[in-house]
């Protein structure tokens, strides 16, 4: 199986399964995101999104591939453009911290460790550009894939618990302790993704 985990743009934005691609759950804010669904626009919205975020930050999301189909991605980006987030009991996120959003891995290629290579790229892309941690909120209610990641799933892949809520706690990986397993990310990478697209301009010296 060739598998490759790629920067997300809107090129591979219809990749996305459909409903992620039309979700703006953390794009906009509550009202803004109801009106959006109700006008049957969403899909703009969501393209509108990345657009800006690209433009004015960089990066904001990955997409894993197995043979050529999207399996899998992942979305973050600085709490500044994450709306929904401050309607969460446990909000803000720490200004130190750029949130991550949401993910999925799809049904039949779960259990495999992409998820956890997921967190550790989105990690190693963030500690090269200068940031100290990822946070989260976390489902701690969890039973089905939704907007908002499972809080088990958080603290399974290397995430803390800093503000506990019964059902929305707020989660932090601090990336000075990633350093740790950063050769050990490098092999994962290879090993579990193979031929893994590079970003030359990035690279470390």
């Amino acid at each position: 199986m060739g598998r490759r985990l790629v920067p997300l743009t809107l090129d591979n934005l219809p990749d996305l399964p459909r409903r992620c691609r039309s979700c703006v759950f953390w794009e906009l804010d509550p009202v803004s995101g109801e009106a959006a669904v109700k006008a049957g626009r969403p899909e703009l919205e969501k393209e509108a999104w990345i657009s800006a975020v690209l433009l004015e930050w960089g990066s904001c999301g990955r997409v894993v591939y197995v043979d050529d189909v999207a399996v899998g991605f992942v979305l973050y980006a600085p709490p500044a453009y994450v709306p929904r987030s401050t309607a969460f009991p446990t909000s803000p996120v720490s200004p130190d911290a750029v949130q991550l959003m949401t993910g999925l891995i799809v049904p039949g290629f779960q259990g495999q460790g992409l998820g956890r290579v997921m967190v550790q790229t989105v990690a190693k892309d963030l500690l090269r550009r200068g940031f100290k941690a990822i946070e989260a909120f976390g489902d701690a209610r969890w039973k089905e894939p939704a907007c908002v990641l499972p809080a088990d799933h958080l603290l399974a892949v290397g995430f803390k618990t800093v503000r506990p809520h019964p059902a929305y706690p707020r989660l932090r990986l601090e990336l000075r302790t990633t350093l740790s397993w950063k050769e050990d990310v490098e092999l994962a990478l290879d090993r579990l993704l193979g031929a893994v697209q590079k970003e030359p301009v990035l690279r470390p010296l």
